[in-house]
């Protein structure tokens, strides 16, 4: 289940599906951001970048005291600094995030599952 948010005209229910594709789509809009796996494949040590109707599947999204705490598993490309790909992905994925839902998000994670040589 997702976030439910009452209103004098209704009850809007904000799937965890939608919160994480919008993280999703914040984080590959990235600059040095290669793609996005899954928290779930890395038991055999095989990762495959997602393709963009799957990018939900690289993002977890916890619901704690009325705020927002997500964690996105991402590919960086080889040359580019981290620390700097990660503090855009954080301020991308909130901005985004808050801004289409009305949610607030308190923490976003960046996991860096991978580098890859970019062409």
């Amino acid at each position: 289940m997702g976030k439910e948010i009452v209103t004098a005209l209704g009850v809007i229910d904000i799937s965890r599906d939608v919160i994480a594709t919008l993280a999703g789509i914040a984080t590959t809009e990235c600059f040095g951001v290669v793609g996005m796996v899954s928290s779930r494949i890395f038991s055999d040590g095989i990762s495959e970048l997602l393709g963009r109707e799957a990018l939900s599947k690289g993002v977890d999204v916890a619901i704690r005291d009325n705020v927002l705490h997500i964690r996105v598993n991402v590919v960086v490309g080889y040359g580019n600094r981290v620390s700097v790909i990660a503090t855009n992905i954080i301020e991308n994925v909130k901005y985004i995030v808050e801004r289409h839902t009305g949610l607030i998000v308190d923490q976003v994670d960046v996991h860096v599952q991978a580098v890859r040589v970019v062409d």
